[in-house]
């Protein structure tokens, strides 16, 4: 992601009218550098370590709030643009477009308006984020999403550890996911672990 991230910036340093004030590599990292530089618009990348990008972006909106955001994301998070919508940033864009696209969208989310990439907003839309999880699913998930281990899980809930494992499973299955954390990522994203979501 590094080479990535040197590349972004040298190339938007080329552009005149930009200029790069700071680069980071974690999201905790982000509102500190941000309230000390001071920098109209920041680009930040869905996935990072520490703080996840929505998550960094909302925080910079309650302690900076003339500092806009453009988030980065790939495609396939239908729930990530609800959720960036509701984490007030300004900008959704793919991590792969062009340099071009991408200082033309760091130029009119300076200049007040909002950008959200047509395939993202497609996707969102086509996804209806409907929760293909059960009920179950969702709470085995959930209690995952917290840190705890199978065994925990079916203690909590009253099931045996096999069973939690059959569910955990399944999630990982339903929703394309590599693994347990990346399912309750997704989930997460797409909020339906919230208390409120199913």
């Amino acid at each position: 992601m590094s080479m990535l991230r040197g590349a972004l910036v040298a190339l938007l340093n080329l552009e005149d009218d930009l200029e790069v004030v700071a680069e980071l590599a974690r999201g905790d990292q982000i509102v500190s550098e941000a309230l000390r530089v001071r920098p109209d618009v920041a680009v930040i990348d869905v996935d990072l370590p520490g703080l996840d990008g929505l998550s960094a972006a909302a925080q910079l909106h309650d302690q900076l709030p003339e500092c806009r955001a453009l988030i980065l994301t790939s495609l396939g998070r239908p729930g990530t643009l609800r959720r960036a919508l509701e984490c007030k940033v300004s900008g959704f864009i793919l991590k792969d477009v062009p340099p071009r696209q991408l200082s033309e969208a760091i130029r009119a989310v300076a200049a007040g308006e909002r950008v959200v990439d047509p395939q993202l907003a497609l996707s969102a839309f086509d996804a209806g984020a409907e929760n293909p999880l059960t009920q179950r699913e969702t709470e085995v998930l959930r209690q995952a999403g917290h840190g705890a281990e199978a065994d925990e899980i079916a203690d909590r809930l009253f099931l045996s550890v096999r069973t939690v494992r059959n569910y955990l499973t399944a999630a990982v299955m339903k929703l394309n996911a590599r693994n347990r954390v990346d399912a309750v990522r997704i989930a997460r994203e797409a909020g339906w672990l919230d208390h409120h979501g199913h």
